[in-house]
């Protein structure tokens, strides 16, 4: 019996403080000390126009890695404006907050229960997969975190041209999978992850999330892979 567990990446396996926010505070920290910006005024600038926030719409005019980053440096780029930064310095930081997040080295963390739960369940003979919304670097970040030893496939919308909840996302997942027998997604969003893959009759599991009540939901991985094992069909 061929079983494969999806995972989400942020959130899920791993984790950045701040995400694309505190990203650019960090390289505003870095490049232009004393700037007086707060993270809160970004977050108008950056509620749309990331691929993700219109995830019913295909994107395959972005899986070419310089065709998404073009895009999503100049969302960068308009924040960096709207809270008061002349345009050449906006384009500037935007790259080098591109250049930023996709460091591993850059406050990038797995989470403790990460690598001991992929072990648990592989050893029970899941495969796993990474699908995230994401940027194009991710399986240069996931391998760099030292996850490729316990996944098969990376798959990042960036590349795909599809964002969770898209059932197209998920669709792809189970092909480049080879159309396994059970498979599980666990994710922190209870849209993106949960609906998405519950929609297309994936058997879900939201965690790390409280205030959200979902028919499955897991304070941590380990009681995610509890729930696997024990709703899982014998080998």
């Amino acid at each position: 019996m061929d079983r494969v567990v999806l995972w989400d990446f942020d959130g899920t396996l791993a984790h950045r403080p701040g995400m694309w926010r505190g990203c650019m505070i960090e390289t505003l920290d870095e490049h232009m000390p004393g700037h007086m910006v707060d993270s809160e005024e970004l977050r108008p600038f950056l509620r749309h126009g990331f691929p993700w926030h219109r995830p019913g719409v295909a994107h395959l005019e972005l899986c070419e890695p310089d065709a998404w980053w073009q895009h999503v440096e100049g969302l960068l780029a308009a924040a960096y404006e709207g809270v008061g930064i002349d345009r050449g310095g906006a384009r500037r930081l935007a790259r080098l907050a591109r250049e930023r997040y996709v460091d591993p080295s850059c406050r990038w963390t797995l989470y403790p229960d990460t690598i001991p739960v992929l072990q648990r369940l592989g050893t029970q003979g899941w495969r796993h997969v990474v699908l995230s919304n994401h940027v194009p670097e991710l399986p240069e970040l996931v391998a760099a975190l030292g996850l490729s030893p316990f996944l098969d496939l990376v798959l990042t919308s960036a590349a795909t041209g599809f964002e969770k909840p898209n059932p197209r996302a998920f669709e792809l997942a189970l092909r480049r999978c080879g159309a396994p027998s059970e498979v599980w997604m666990v994710g922190d969003n209870p849209v993106a992850d949960v609906a998405g893959a519950e929609a297309i009759g994936i058997p879900a599991v939201l965690v790390r999330v409280e205030g959200i009540v979902a028919a499955r939901q897991a304070r941590d991985l380990d009681e995610a892979a509890a729930i696997i094992e024990r709703s899982s069909r014998p080998r």
